[in-house]
């Protein structure tokens, strides 16, 4: 167990049933190059959990097909349901889906807590238009999108593309994953800070950024627009925990950051 005094909200965690997790993290590994540190697992986040004091994960998975929605939905439901209030869960969508509407209102239903879309593995761009009809049914059902946001790679989620949805849909809660811009940190940090519907989480940036670039990103922000994050199982929750708190912010700034504004975003 990590010197951790904070509660402690983690704000983007992917889990998976027992029997594709496995297929599921290598995809995602190869999509990335890397090779992840946990096992995808409800029953290995809860144990890293543990080890370092980790109170509630925000957790979620992506559809790739619009015929994968209800079934993630509900398995997220469900293990949101055993986990005694350690887990709360976020929805999927798809904007292929033949009826978002429908989707929406079963992910209401479940009583999930948000939308995590992911564009560039889900194979769209954050404006095209499919996805006006999410925007608009989540803005009006106040539910917060985690969304990924950027990669130099690609032109699916970079700021260019979500600028314009920050814009329109001005009461939508939009959370731009990787500080707003995963492998464009600075770039996006300087032209989406001040949005008031947008806030980031630091998941998936710690092992690119000094100290000093990711206080940069934070300060750019604003300290009540940021999210404690790990992207589990990319990532060892201890070991993103214990850089997180070595950083130069003192305790009110950590406890923002650590659990204030997830519990305002999703209501916790």
């Amino acid at each position: 167990m990590i010197d951790n005094k904070f509660f402690v909200i983690d704000s983007h965690c992917h889990i998976y049933p027992e029997k594709i997790a496995s297929k599921a993290v290598e995809h995602t590994d190869n999509f990335y190059g890397v090779k992840s540190n946990e096992k995808g697992t409800v029953s290995e986040l809860l144990k890293c959990n543990d080890d370092c004091g980790i109170d509630i994960s925000i957790v979620q998975s992506v559809a790739t097909t619009p015929k994968q929605v209800a079934s993630i939905n509900r398995f997220i439901s469900e293990e949101v349901k055993k986990s005694n209030g350690r887990l709360v869960g976020l929805g999927t969508l798809h904007p292929d889906s033949d009826n978002i509407g429908e989707d929406v209102k079963y992910i209401k239903q479940l009583g999930l807590k948000g939308v995590k879309l992911h564009p560039d593995i889900q194979g769209f761009k954050i404006d095209d238009y499919r996805c006006l009809k999410i925007y608009e049914l989540c803005e009006k059902e106040n539910l917060p999108i985690l969304m990924h946001t950027g990669d130099n790679r690609y032109d699916n989620s970079n700021p260019n593309r979500l600028l314009p949805i920050l814009e329109i849909y001005t009461e939508l809660t939009v959370i731009g994953a990787h500080f707003g811009g995963y492998s464009i940190w600075d770039e996006a940090s300087k032209l989406l800070s001040g949005h008031k519907n947008l806030f980031v989480d630091c998941s998936s940036s710690f092992f690119k950024l000094s100290d000093q670039e990711i206080l940069t990103i934070i300060r750019r922000y604003g300290v009540d627009r940021v999210l404690f994050g790990t992207d589990f199982p990319m990532w060892s929750p201890k070991k993103e925990l214990e850089r997180f708190l070595s950083l130069d912010l003192n305790n009110k700034e950590k406890e923002q950051i650590l659990s204030l504004n997830a519990k305002k975003v999703f209501g916790i």
